[in-house]
């Protein structure tokens, strides 16, 4: 989670929670942790942005391959997974 910037202006590399915040798609549930790889700078509705990453599974993994059109308001910086030892 950088401190110095806000998630909605997400970078490669960044791990957002992506729920009905971002995108009406996403709420009810079916929200999810997402790693950002490319983030698209095709013109778009103002604050909407394509994102291009991965879905994440509990433990951190990468499980899906995503592209997603989300509201940058609605981003928000991921928890970092506990790491069980």
């Amino acid at each position: 989670m950088p401190a110095d910037r806000s998630p909605a202006d997400p970078r490669p590399g960044d791990e957002l929670i992506i729920d009905g915040r971002a995108s009406v798609q996403f709420a009810a549930g079916r929200g999810f942790r997402f790693r950002v790889t490319t983030v698209d700078k095709r013109w778009t509705y103002q604050d909407w942005v394509w994102l291009a990453g991965y879905v994440l599974a509990a433990d951190g993994e990468a499980r899906e391959r995503r592209e997603i059109f989300v509201q940058r308001d609605g981003l928000r910086w991921a928890p970092r997974p506990r790491r069980h030892r």
